[in-house]
């Protein structure tokens, strides 16, 4: 039995729906070009065509937040796949395998793995690779497996000594077919959970990794590196950094309010011992 939706849940919808409107309006339509340079139209305020002004190179700043939430958005939803297909699966083994010796490997293995901070990674593929929208991915990515593998393992621990699984045991089903027929489905919601929360990491992830140098390149709008170009008008223009940082905090605390409120309605137990 599911919980009541909450306004956790409806508040964290509504701030991701309006970050994904703004990414997929951008394919069809934006107020200017805005990879469009224009130096006599350089730091000019709210208005005069552009709700929201230009940088210090004359690009619209609307136009550059709303493809740069495409670009978040593309980062955010590889980064979680590549977390989720690669900790899954492992969360999963580590789980249905006990404490034996397989288990412990991956856990420890995994323990390794969360070690190495993103932008750790990001460098040091960096350095082999080069930075890019690619590299801050697969670092990204990288460094959340250990989370879906300790939430997979926890949950399907659980699932293992359940009634229905030691009757499947019994009837001479394999672990295979355990964890597609048993396992995964009912610890789906878990791993949703756990995706909505990731996806708030890996946004602020590609942020300080595009700030750094270590994420998109440009001329790709990213609200990071608008945040790194605009810290030299700090003080002077507050409002290049203002609107970024906005967008960032707007993201993350969508899909942060979107994972808690989906816990919420996926376990009303832990919505009651709240209460």
């Amino acid at each position: 039995m599911r919980g009541r939706i909450n306004a956790g849940l409806v508040a964290g919808a509504l701030l991701v729906g309006l970050v994904v409107l703004a990414a997929v309006l951008s394919f069809f339509w934006t107020p200017h070009d805005p990879l469009f340079v224009d130096a006599a139209s350089r730091l000019r305020p709210s208005g005069e065509g552009h709700p929201l002004g230009t940088d210090k190179f004359g690009r619209d700043t609307l136009s550059q937040l709303m493809v740069g939430a495409r670009t978040t958005l593309y980062v955010g939803v590889v980064a979680v796949g590549i977390a989720a297909l690669l900790g899954a699966p492992l969360g999963m083994i580590a789980g249905m395998t006990g404490h034996g010796w397989l288990s412990e490997l991956v856990m420890r293995v995994n323990d390794l793995v969360f070690a190495f901070p993103a932008l750790l990674l990001a460098v040091m593929l960096g350095a082999v690779y080069g930075a890019g929208t690619l590299t801050a991915m697969i670092a990204i990515g990288v460094a959340t497996v250990p989370a879906f593998a300790r939430v997979a393992r926890a949950a399907t621990m659980q699932v293992m000594v359940s009634d229905y699984v030691l009757a499947a045991r019994v009837a001479g089903r394999t672990r295979r077919a355990i964890a597609v027929r048993h396992v995964l489905p009912n610890i789906a919601s878990v791993l949703i959970v756990q995706a909505s929360v990731s996806f708030a990491i890996a946004i602020l992830a590609e942020a300080a990794l595009s700030f750094l140098g270590f994420g998109t390149r440009p001329p790709t709008p990213s609200w990071g590196r608008m945040l790194q170009e605009s810290q030299e008008l700090l003080f002077s223009t507050p409002r290049l950094a203002l609107w970024p940082g906005v967008a960032v905090a707007v993201a993350v605390l969508g899909f942060n309010l979107l994972g808690d409120g989906l816990r919420d309605y996926l376990d009303p137990k832990l919505r009651r011992s709240r209460a």
